[in-house]
Parts: structure tokens; C-alpha cells; sequence
């Protein structure tokens, strides 16, 4: 076993240069105070939900720099795996820091795969700006380029961390992130005046073959941001699966609850509703279905560590 371990870590090595190898030159371990939000709690600025502790690691970079950029990574529906750690080396091999945020283990969820009514996305988000928080008041990151990136579930509150209005209600005053990250982002809901945002850049990244979390979305979302002049792009990447950019099979089935058929929208009062049935979703409308895939692609997984450090050089005015 230890063999074939050794011979994928090699044969991973060859294929994405610079992911194995790059170490942190220092880790600190935070806890991150939030508080447990439904969807109506967070869209309605509403703060009272349970308060919750949760862990938040700290890589920064070996290289020397007297204030380090850093992004915040948002795990997916599966907690915190392979593909997030591999980021964190990338980043680091970059000169960036990298602020990984478990949102699951100190609320007691291992994975809400097959029942996302555990936590929502949105309640995410507002962890999300607490971790934003704590490292714009470290000494060694510079609070103007604190980026946020994330995975599917954790992809919404990247993705739409930039709203205006969701960072006047609930991130710490002063602050905002400077650029937002979304790998295969869940775009399926229209939120309120979501297009009236922070103004920092929006980059999504998605595979074109993804049948989880659909890309059409997610073109008519970064259509409607650049119709309202915001910096906003999609890329794509032919052929590619739902976590792409995630070592393992090929191609793989996905069991549980399938909403990316689902079209809903944000009403006054913080309701979301689908937008076929005129009522608020629910996980058993029929736009909802219980098959999909799964599948890594290293083409894509290349194509997309070059995108994202273009962009962060771009964004962070990083040396080459």
C-alpha cells in the first residue's frame, strides 16, 4: 500500500509541478466565533442564531515578506478533503497565505451530502466574514488582499460574499474581501440587489460537463454582473465533472439530493422561492433529483491552477 502511495504522489507530482512539494513556512491554529444562521436569519440580517466555535488553520508562506496576501478556502458539502490541502500548497508556493475554515466539525457535521438541511450555504457566508475578520487584524497579512475561495456548497458564500448589502449587515465594518473564487458554484438563486456589490472582482470556475451544480446559472449570473459594470468572469472547462479539480476516479455516480435543476429566487423577508412552483424550495419539488456525477480531471485540474494564479498575480500584484 505504501508503494501505491508513493507511486500516485510521484505520478501527481509530474502532472501538476509545485503542488507536492510546497511546504508552509508556518501554521497557527484559530478559533473562529460564529453563530448557526438559517437562509431567512442571514437574508434578513438577523443574528441571533446559536453560537458555535470553529476551527480555522493558518498557512503562511515560507518565502519572507513583511504582510502576506491570503485567501480564506471554503470546503464543500464533504467537509474539508484532498483538494482543499492541495490548494493551500499551491497558494503557499505562490507567496500566499492560506486560511483554511472547517464550518462542519464544531457544529458536529461530517458531510451534508446527503441532507444540505444540516447547514445552509448562506450560514457559510457569515462564517466566512468572521475568518475575514480575524485575519484582517493579523500582523502579517495585509487586510487589503484577503481573497475568499471555495468548493460547491462553500461556493456560494464565495461567490456572493461581494453583495453589498450581505457585507453592511454582516462583515466586521471597515472590511471586505478582495476578490471572490467560486469552483463549480451553485449560481441557481437570485438574491436581491446582487448585482449592487463591493465592486472587488468575481472569477468562477466550472466544468462544462458538471450535472450537480449546472453551469448555465452561472453564465446568466456573471451576464447579468457585467451588464451592471462589475468585473466578473466564468471560466469553463469542456468535459469536466463536479470536483474536477479533485484527485481521484475519473468518473464516478453521486447519491443524493440533486438541486441543479432548480431555479428559485430571494423574496422580501428572506424567503427563497422556486420559481416553477411559485412556493418556497423544498427539497422534495420536483426540480429536484437524487443522480449525478462525480469526476476528477487532471487536464482541467492544471488548466486551473494556472487560471487561479493568473488571477491572483493580476489581483494581489504578485511578482512573477
Amino acid at each position: 500500500m505504501q508503494n501505491i502511495g508513493l507511486k500516485f504522489l510521484l505520478l501527481l507530482a509530474l502532472a501538476l509541478p509545485g503542488l507536492v512539494y510546497a511546504q508552509a513556512g508556518r501554521i497557527e491554529i484559530y478559533a473562529v466565533q460564529s453563530v448557526t444562521l438559517s437562509a431567512q436569519q442571514f437574508l434578513t440580517g438577523d443574528k441571533n442564531g446559536k453560537p458555535v466555535l470553529l476551527g480555522g488553520e493558518l498557512r503562511l508562506p515560507a518565502v519572507n515578506a513583511d504582510k502576506y496576501p491570503a485567501v480564506v478556502l471554503l470546503h464543500g458539502s464533504g467537509g474539508v478533503r484532498n483538494n482543499v490541502d492541495l490548494w493551500t500548497k499551491e497558494l503557499n508556493s505562490m507567496g500566499v497565505a492560506a486560511f483554511i475554515l472547517d464550518t462542519f466539525t464544531g457544529r458536529g457535521i461530517v458531510s451534508t451530502s446527503l441532507d444540505q438541511t444540516q447547514l445552509h450555504e448562506l450560514a457559510m457566508l457569515y462564517d466566512a466574514y468572521r475568518a475575514l475578520e480575524i485575519l484582517a487584524k493579523h500582523p502579517r497579512i495585509d487586510a487589503s488582499r484577503i481573497a475568499v475561495m471555495g468548493f460547491s456548497k462553500g461556493a456560494v458564500a464565495a461567490a456572493y460574499a461581494g453583495i453589498a448589502r450581505f457585507n453592511k449587515m454582516h462583515g466586521a465594518a471597515g472590511t471586505a474581501f478582495a476578490a471572490h473564487l467560486g469552483f463549480y458554484t451553485p449560481c441557481n438563486t437570485t438574491f436581491i440587489d446582487e448585482t449592487v456589490t463591493t465592486g472587488k472582482p468575481v472569477r468562477l470556475f466550472h466544468g462544462a460537463a458538471d450535472d450537480l451544480v449546472q453551469v448555465g446559472p452561472c453564465r446568466a449570473y456573471v451576464e447579468r454582473l457585467r451588464a451592471a459594470g462589475r468585473d466578473a468572469q466564468l471560466i469553463e472547462y469542456p468535459g469536466a465533472w463536479h470536483t474536477f479539480e479533485s484527485p481521484g476516479p475519473t468518473l464516478t455516480d453521486r447519491k443524493g439530493p440533486n438541486r441543479g435543476a432548480c431555479r428559485n429566487e430571494e423574496k422580501p423577508g428572506g424567503q427563497v422561492f422556486n420559481t416553477e412552483t411559485g412556493k418556497p424550495f423544498a427539497f422534495d419539488d420536483r426540480c429536484v433529483s437524487h443522480t449525478a456525477h462525480l469526476g476528477y480531471s487532471p487536464d482541467a485540474h492544471a488548466k486551473s491552477i494556472r487560471d487561479v494564479a493568473r488571477v491572483l498575480t493580476e489581483i494581489f500584484r504578485l511578482k512573477n
